[in-house]
């Protein structure tokens, strides 16, 4: 795991994604969430937003559309894709997400760690995402944990 360890830390190249209302609703449609201030910007607007807004799982979009890509990250990590589990996802917001924003991602190295057991070796990586607005505003942070088999 020693190269892999001195992976702590890394932090990737920003990179920006220019929110467009029809991807808000498409990701809304994709999944399955057809609440009104995901695509009508009246209903959004009667609920005390300013525009529609994006759903909590956005910063997928955003991180698929946007950013490096997910074998790009794993290349630049040496880990093999091909031996990876998806384990967690999490989204942390703190403000809203509306067309028209323009967010510039950072992705960090934000913990790993090895497990040993029957089944064999696993290392545990988790990627930090922060993700600010035009503004300079922290809007979200996700973190994703994935599991090298070894």
């Amino acid at each position: 795991m020693g190269e892999l360890q001195e992976k702590l830390g890394l932090e990737f190249p920003a990179y920006k994604f220019v929110v467009e209302q029809g991807k808000i609703r498409e990701f809304a449609q994709a999944i399955g969430d057809l609440n009104p201030v995901y695509v009508n910007s009246e209903m959004a607007e009667q609920e005390g937003y300013q525009n529609v807004i994006a759903p909590p799982t956005f910063g997928v979009c955003i991180e698929m559309w946007g950013g490096p890509g997910f074998e790009n990250l794993m290349k630049e990590l040496g880990v093999n894709a091909v031996r990876i589990l998806h384990a967690e996802e999490e989204f942390e917001y703190f403000k809203e997400i509306n067309p028209g924003d323009e967010i510039t991602a950072t992705t960090r190295v934000s913990n790993i760690f090895r497990k040993e057991g029957k089944a064999g070796a696993m290392n545990f990586i988790t990627l930090e995402t922060t993700h600010t607005n035009q503004r300079a505003e922290k809007v979200l942070i996700s973190r994703m944990m994935i599991v090298e088999r070894l």
